[in-house]
């Protein structure tokens, strides 16, 4: 199952992919010498350009030393995972080809193709509009705040289950937050056999912490008014 939206207000397309590689580690690098998982190598520019710094031993070096003039195509794959352990722990994966070229010490993509793929769908990505878009505000915090959410307040996630349709939480075996960003709160509802996500819509849109923890307050408010009005 996907993800049930009870609103439409969600992020674009193109701002996640570019909150996947604000907030990737590691990538994936694929060209015609071989694959590589590079950890800490690849930086991002605030135009979304990235930068590849190549380990003297790595398959991408001896990519750069095989190809007509240093410059190699690649597909580089930068994995978005859950914070908080779930099922399915990778939410989206973003994938980017193109050629590679040097710059200084490093290799700069040129992107020629831009592609998201979640669970459900894979969407191609106007390069243009990747290049426009900002990650989304709360996007290099997330991993700390649904850890925190999940390890010091699991009262307050079960609590935020009466915003959801009673009839979608036959067989939950278990609530875990699963991603937020500044227009909602996604939850993961698992079952004995299978899940499926839900998303709670923030009432305004959370361009800071500031602003998160007000929404996250007027979320449990009307999900203790829920309670009220079903005793």
């Amino acid at each position: 199952m996907g993800v049930r939206q009870i609103a439409s207000a969600v992020p674009t397309t193109a701002t996640r992919a570019r909150s996947v590689l604000a907030a990737a580690w590691s990538c994936g690098v694929t060209t015609d010498v071989g694959q590589d998982d590079l950890i800490g190598a690849h930086r991002v520019r605030e135009d979304g350009t990235v930068r590849i710094g190549p380990p003297p031993d790595s398959v991408l070096a001896a990519a750069v030393l095989c190809s007509p003039h240093g410059r190699p195509t690649a597909l580089l794959e930068f994995a978005d995972a859950a914070p908080v352990p779930v099922r399915d722990r990778v939410r989206s994966r973003l994938f980017l080809s193109g050629e590679l070229v040097p710059d200084g010490e490093d290799l700069v993509l040129r992107p020629a193709r831009a592609v998201l793929q979640t669970r459900t769908e894979r969407l191609g990505i106007p390069l243009g509009e990747l290049a426009a878009a900002s990650p989304d505000p709360l996007a290099l915090a997330e991993p700390r705040l649904l850890t925190h959410l999940a390890d010091a307040h699991p009262e307050a996630v079960e609590q935020l289950t009466r915003l959801i349709a009673p009839d979608s939480l036959h067989g939950v075996v278990r609530v875990q937050p699963l991603a937020v960003d500044r227009h909602g709160l996604t939850l993961r509802l698992e079952r004995t056999r299978g899940q499926a996500d839900v998303r709670i819509p923030f009432h305004s849109p959370a361009d800071d912490l500031t602003a998160l923890t007000e929404r996250m307050h007027c979320l449990l408010a009307s999900a203790q008014a829920v309670t009220r009005r079903r005793r």
